[in-house]
């Protein structure tokens, strides 16, 4: 009888393993071109992600279907285009709002969720989507930054900007917010094309003389910005940037550009982590990638940690094809590793504000806001 019931447990026990179902959900993200570190680092999260939900869960699994959309919008159409046709149940991914507005139409046409923190442009959730959904955004960047430049205490900013969308419209938010303050902010855009930078330093230097540079870009605009700044070294006080700035990825591959700059970062480097997430996401990183995780990862991991939990609430009701995992990120209410997350109609996440981080010593120091701060602020300095 004892031998019987321990077959039955047995066979119990493999038919429910057996019957564990795995969606295949679809990372769209920049693995080449100009946004490749960023990518990189956004994918590394996603795929802790997965292994933490396919070793935690136990009734349901994901598997992730990658694609390179090479850091362009034509490509993360058809990147979009190619993992629905291989099946995927959503998409999470995509850096670069230029690049995540047509990849997200796209997946909205077929009818599949898309699940970002790479595009901050406020017109990615004011056009209608049911199936756009981000973490991040402008306005948690906005806070971030002009907290920082008054902590300094800041009275002029000369703010350098990229033309692309999600860009000029931080920049012209900050100008606005800056000069409401009695804060002199002077703006200078430049072409994403653009590769020599001193003609803008230049007039930073002779006519702004302000006491911070914002760099309002992506990663190849702060190298060549930061250069031309070398170069010339205008009398500022300090460099502040925004978005993939202070990162390890940085400091590592330019390290006579970085020491003193700020950027945004939710994560010291080396990182620490206090909750049971935390040190989950800490422990299977360095396992996976033999390294300390970043930001970047970190957003990875929220944004997919999110998509697999209301992936595998859908499933639970029969929903997954039928607009279920939509409807379950709407109900949504967490406490994550940025904060808590929550889904407004539009996708949008309003609780969302960021850190500031300052590359210290060939480590990251978050400085700004004091509750969150591990280093105290190095100001006035410069790399040079």
């Amino acid at each position: 009888m004892i031998k019987i019931a321990l077959a039955a447990m047995m066979a119990a026990a493999f038919s429910g393993a057996a019957q564990a179902e795995e969606f295949l959900v679809g990372a769209e993200l920049p693995m080449s071109g100009a946004l490749a570190r960023v990518g990189s680092g956004m994918h590394e999260g996603v795929m802790v992600a997965a292994e933490v939900f396919n070793r935690n869960n136990g009734k349901h699994k994901v598997k992730i279907l990658t694609v390179d959309d090479e850091s362009t919008p034509a490509k993360a159409i058809a990147a979009v285009e190619k993992l629905a046709s291989q099946g995927v149940v959503a998409i999470t991914g995509g850096y670069g709002s230029n690049n995540i507005a047509p990849a997200s139409d796209a997946a909205n046409k077929l009818k599949l969720v898309y699940m970002t923190s790479g595009g901050v442009d406020d017109s990615l959730v004011s056009r209608g989507s049911r199936n756009f959904f981000r973490i991040n955004n402008t306005a948690g960047y906005e806070r971030a930054v002009l907290g920082l430049l008054d902590e300094m205490g800041a009275k002029s900013v000369s703010i350098v900007y990229s033309t692309k969308d999600a860009t000029s419209d931080l920049a012209v938010s900050v100008q606005k917010a800056l000069a409401s303050k009695g804060v002199k902010a002077e703006a200078h855009s430049f072409d994403p094309a653009i590769t020599d930078f001193k003609p803008i330093i230049n007039k930073v230097k002779l006519q702004d003389k302000s006491e911070v540079l914002l760099m309002v870009g992506y990663e190849n605009d702060y190298v060549g910005i930061l250069r031309a700044a070398r170069v010339l070294k205008p009398s500022l006080k300090a460099l502040v940037g925004v978005w993939s700035l202070a990162t390890p990825k940085m400091a590592a591959e330019f390290p006579d550009l970085m020491p003193n700059v700020y950027g945004t970062a939710l994560l010291p480097f080396p990182a620490t982590f206090e909750t049971a997430d935390g040190k989950a996401f800490a422990d299977t990183y360095r396992q996976l990638y033999k390294k300390e995780p970043d930001y970047l990862g970190q957003f990875g991991y929220v944004q997919a940690s999110l998509l697999f939990d209301a992936i595998a609430r859908a499933a639970d009701k029969g929903t997954v094809r039928k607009g279920g995992i939509a409807d379950e990120l709407r109900k949504t209410d967490r406490g994550t590793l940025i904060g808590r997350v929550q889904f407004a109609a539009n996708g949008d996440n309003p609780n969302f504000v960021h850190r500031m981080g300052q590359h210290q010593d060939k480590k990251i120091a978050i400085v700004w806001p004091k509750e969150h701060a591990t280093g105290k602020m190095a100001y006035p300095a410069v790399p040079w």
